[in-house]
């Protein structure tokens, strides 16, 4: 197999065909686990791993696709198969650059997903499951997020899951001179209160597991805020009138007695899995929403982005049609680079040869030697110029038949690649493998985010 020219292959569970629940239960316990595991599998070279809120996705590279379905079957083993989308290559590559544009989230264009994907592109590299083909597809990916939030108006209005929780809990509650909180001190968290904080309420209190990170938060937002650890919550309950939760605890952080006997309090549940139990719903007079409640305040922004969108779709497909493009140059010119070095064997040794001939009445001068091996350089250029024009034209027209009978007429070192007749290899015929990124991309070597 060439070096970089893997397939693919994805699975995902997200809020377009499941629930929070089901987005709970599929996966491992997070993303570096979730990629040590697919990286021991058979057949697996690669693997990525994203886990948000509102998606549980994996991706592996194989030699074979069969072989990444298999290492990607028992994905989410607990889940109804209509909420699971398992993708190929190209579905893949295409899928991670929607989600990196915010095209998948709930909220249309929203900025946080990206800073998501970066941080789970280091996790994978701190984990070892980032190769060459995934290193490709996933700043490419990275790429195409980071230009249509420059390009376009994809993230104006509510742009992230922090922004619509307050938007929903000001239809739902007053705000105006309350006390809301905020439970959870990441990047979400701190997106959230600052989103409260510009609704009108008068007090925000920050309930988090380190309390550091809690007051961080609190200094954050032009409101009056005080930083307090998860011990406080009962007394935060009583206070607030407003409790938006996305921490990144796995048991729930609220229970039916935190709230025995407080006022009236609504809960927006954003964390994944839930930082409310259900059961807290059932005690009156509190009132709990999660992510499958804020549909309505988001539709609004989609309804606001669609045109937006449409410029992010030609983008997308502009940008994946030139990483194909690419990456069948880059199988073309690795092909052609072994023809060359198996013809550059085959002249090396038809050279000594006919130096030593020609030797065999007296030495050759340093002239004499030049320019036999001149010759030589000069009869493969020519001969090899018209076959290596016609396989970077085969490589774009996914022509392998004439890739593979050039290797075996100019190339008589290779014994390992498949015959003339084979089945094509991944990134031939509607099944591409292998990515490069743009002429026009930087260095993207991402910074890591702070978790939810």
């Amino acid at each position: 197999m060439f070096g970089g020219t893997g397939v693919i292959t994805g699975v995902s569970v997200a809020h377009e065909h499941a629930t929070v629940d089901e987005i709970a239960e599929a996966g491992a316990e997070n993303q570096r686990a979730e990629i040590a595991c697919l990286t021991a599998r058979d057949g697996v070279e690669e693997a990525f791993a994203l886990q948000t809120c509102n998606r549980a996705e994996a991706y592996v590279v194989t030699t074979d696709a069969a072989d990444g379905r298999a290492a990607l079957q028992d994905f989410a083993p607990s889940v109804r198969e209509e909420a699971v989308t398992r993708m190929d290559h190209e579905e893949s590559l295409r899928h991670l650059m929607r989600v990196a544009a915010g095209l998948e989230s709930l909220v249309l264009g929203e900025d946080h997903v990206l800073g998501q994907v970066r941080e789970a592109y280091q996790d994978a590299r701190g984990v070892g499951g980032i190769g060459p083909t995934l290193e490709e597809a996933v700043t490419k990916a990275i790429h195409v997020g980071e230009r249509v939030r420059t390009e376009t108006a994809i993230n104006e209005g509510i742009v992230s899951l922090g922004s619509a929780a307050a938007a929903f809990a000001a239809d739902e509650v007053d705000l105006e001179g309350a006390t809301a909180a905020v439970v959870g001190a990441g990047e979400m968290g701190t997106a959230t209160a600052k989103a409260l904080a510009n609704r009108g309420i008068d007090e925000l209190l920050v309930v988090n597991r380190t309390v550091p990170h809690a007051e961080h938060v609190a200094t954050a937002v032009d409101v009056d805020a005080e930083a307090l650890g998860l011990p406080s919550i009962h007394t935060v309950l009583e206070t607030a009138a407003v409790v938006v939760t996305s921490s990144a605890s796995e048991e729930p952080l609220i229970e039916p007695h935190h709230v025995a006997g407080i006022d009236a309090t609504t809960f927006v549940d954003l964390a994944q899995p839930r930082d409310v139990d259900p059961g807290v719903a059932s005690r009156a007079p509190v009132t709990v929403y999660d992510l499958d409640d804020l549909e309505d305040v988001t539709e609004q922004t989609r309804r606001q982005r669609r045109a937006a969108a449409e410029t992010v779709e030609t983008i997308i497909d502009d940008e994946f049609d030139h990483l194909l493009e690419r990456y069948k140059r880059k199988r073309a010119d690795e092909v052609i680079a072994g023809m060359y070095e198996g013809a550059e064997a085959i002249k090396r040794g038809e050279v000594e040869r006919a130096i030593e001939q020609a030797e065999a009445d007296g030495d050759l001068s340093a002239d004499q030697r030049e320019a036999i091996e001149a010759m030589a350089d000069a009869l493969v250029n020519k001969l090899l110029a018209a076959p290596t024009s016609s396989l970077r034209d085969a490589a774009a027209e996914d022509d392998w038949t004439t890739i593979q009978t050039a290797l075996q007429l100019f190339d008589p070192t290779v014994e390992d690649g498949p015959s003339v007749g084979d089945e094509a290899p991944p990134g031939f015929s509607g099944d591409a493998a292998g990515v490069a990124s743009s002429d026009e991309e930087t260095d993207s070597t991402p910074t890591p985010v702070d978790d939810d």
